[in-house]
């Protein structure tokens, strides 16, 4: 996907180049962001109004959200693998070990086998983010399972961590962005459906 003496589609934007309207996003970015402008950051500072919305709802999801650190995370996790998203893989799988997912559970979703050692809000939140990215919808066994564990803010923080994570993968795969620190992917690609 991604040789040294390919064209990049979307060029790393430097500092220099940013207009009047990017610059302020960037300084955002900066502060906060540990690959800086890179991954899908460089694509949403094509757009920087836009971008500057979908980053502060990143900053609500990851910061602020109601869901726990450790299940936020994870189901960020359960997106980069299923969207073979190197860039979200590789930021996010040390944070969901530190928030305490187990290395156990991150490493069996990284090759694509349902974790056996997940406690059991962890496969609630598997199976939940499963069914709305495979099936489209959520089953009614899933819901009353997310039900019993998460208020309704929580089941929404929940549904928009995912579809952001998948926006943000969209953005990283079309753009074929490279592994921060130009690190080997760490994940393999699904086969083709």
């Amino acid at each position: 996907m991604h040789s040294a003496d390919k064209i990049q589609r979307f060029p790393l934007l430097n500092l220099k180049q940013l207009d009047d309207q990017q610059r302020p996003f960037a300084d955002e970015i900066l502060k906060v962001a540990s690959i800086g402008t890179s991954g899908p950051f460089n694509m949403l500072l094509r757009s920087p109004v836009m971008g500057l919305r979908m980053f502060a709802m990143l900053d609500y999801l990851r910061s602020n959200t109601s869901v726990p650190r450790k299940l936020n995370e994870f189901a960020i996790l359960i997106q980069a693998r299923l969207w073979t998203s190197q860039v979200a893989w590789a930021v996010h799988y040390p944070l969901a070990l530190k928030a305490g997912l187990s290395q156990a559970v991150a490493d069996d979703l990284k090759v694509r086998k349902r974790p056996a050692s997940m406690q059991p809000d962890e496969a609630v939140v598997y199976d939940f983010c499963m069914d709305l990215a495979k099936d489209h919808v959520v089953s009614d066994a899933t819901f009353n399972k997310v039900r019993e564990l998460f208020s309704d803010q929580q089941i929404v923080d929940l549904i928009m961590v995912s579809g952001a994570y998948i926006t943000l993968a969209m953005l990283s795969n079309t753009a074929e962005d490279a592994t921060p620190g130009g690190n080997a992917p760490p994940l393999q690609p699904l086969p083709p459906q």
